[in-house]
């Protein structure tokens, strides 16, 4: 007997051993596999999420490294173009949104006119709802401000800390990034490699749409931004509110986020308006008009600029936002999105895994409407044929 053959039985075995053995068995094996998964992602998340934001820039950037080869500019110089022009932009967005924060404390001596006069009224209204006294409100915010007081250096350290993880972030994505461009034909060799020779037309396959959709999705969410970010200002402008372009803007990028990033937009936009005017009819303003934004962009814009590039249904949108948010926090909750539709790509290619692609998917809706469809075109020809039986 060859050794292939042998090779082949043993082989056999294994898998008539393993598909015999209990589902619970089976099921408690993939459940503690996605535990150390998830671990490892939460151990590993000050390399893992520079490197997962570069991979999305790198494939982001690709379609401009190309055409800049192919004007014969060679490849080092055409990817650290590309890199640096990214950069370039997130550089000037950066810099928009720190002078907007930074005119705040040119406003500072209206702000805290403004807080004065909302705090009065918080005080007023919370003595005859809640019957609490103004002198045990006044204790309370005393010890408040006493804890808050010895904990300030904490708060401070943890901020310094916070704006020195970002720089160096931004810097080790704009050095992978380079890199992932520079070594991609070295990278794609690899991943065909690791498989076999029988598997590479699917690997290449789920390459391809992998990189097609996320260069998709990415584009879309950057024109929706835009696209949000004009609607928010042209409308904050014309209620008068002050900072409208900064609220615009900010509302705009919390939008990248499925479901939540909105209701903090608007919250924070409320929450500044209270600081910057003390007409109350301007909050309500504010909340109509964002909301009506967000429903004709959830509605009409997002399917038709973005696509239905990742067919996610909501459920498992909000679940995947919440889990990349405890594993990685802000970083995680932007990755989720990306990473359940990359999964989603996987699993339908993989005969085992393809219930958990319909699991991720949101075919609900099209299998709806297919089915309507369906039956309006059955119901047509039979009308067809009645027409054509009947003399």
């Amino acid at each position: 007997m060859c050794p292939s053959s042998i090779d082949e039985g043993l082989f056999s075995k294994k898998e008539d051993m393993n598909n015999q053995l209990p589902y619970y068995v089976r099921l408690c094996a993939k459940l503690l596999l996605l535990f150390l998964i998830g671990w490892m992602a939460y151990l590993g998340k000050t390399i893992i999420v520079p490197i997962y934001f570069s991979i999305l820039l790198a494939i982001l950037l690709l379609p401009l490294a190309n055409f800049l080869e192919r004007l014969k500019i060679p490849q080092g110089i055409a990817d650290m173009t590309a890199v640096c022009s990214a950069v370039l932009l997130i550089v000037i967005l950066l810099y928009f949104l720190s002078t907007q924060i930074s005119s705040f404390a040119t406003d500072a001596p209206s702000i805290k006119q403004h807080m004065a006069e909302h705090y009065a009224a918080l005080r007023h209204w919370i003595n005859q709802k809640f019957n609490v006294s103004f002198t045990q409100q006044t204790i309370f915010i005393r010890n408040t401000t006493k804890q808050l007081t010895s904990s300030g250096g904490e708060y401070i350290g943890q901020t310094f800390s916070s704006v020195t993880e970002t720089f160096v972030l931004t810097v080790m994505v704009g050095i992978y990034t380079f890199l992932i461009l520079f070594y991609r034909h070295l990278i794609r060799k690899f991943l065909l490699a690791v498989f076999k020779e029988e598997h590479q037309d699917g690997v290449n396959e789920v390459l391809i749409e992998t990189k097609s959709m996320v260069r998709n999705y990415m584009m879309g969410l950057l024109i929706e931004m835009a696209i949000i970010a004009i609607a928010n200002s042209i409308i904050l402008l014309c209620l008068g509110i002050k900072y409208a372009i900064f609220l615009g803007v900010f509302i705009a990028i919390l939008n990248l986020v499925p479901y939540v990033g909105i209701i903090t937009g608007i919250l924070f936009a409320v929450l500044v308006t209270l600081t910057t005017s003390s007409n109350m009819n301007d909050i309500l303003w504010i909340i109509v008009s964002l909301g009506i934004v967000h429903l004709v962009d959830s509605n009409i814009l997002m399917p038709r600029v973005v696509g239905s590039k990742v067919k996610i249904n909501a459920l498992c949108a909000i679940t995947g936002v919440l889990l990349g948010g405890s594993l990685m926090g802000i970083a995680g909750v932007f990755l989720a999105l990306p990473t359940l539709a990359i999964l989603k790509i996987v699993f339908d290619r993989v005969d085992e895994l393809k219930p958990w692609g319909i699991l991720l998917g949101d075919e609900f809706h099209t299998n709806k409407k297919t089915a309507t469809q369906s039956k309006i075109k059955n119901a047509l020809n039979k009308l067809t044929l009645k027409k054509k039986s009947t003399p």
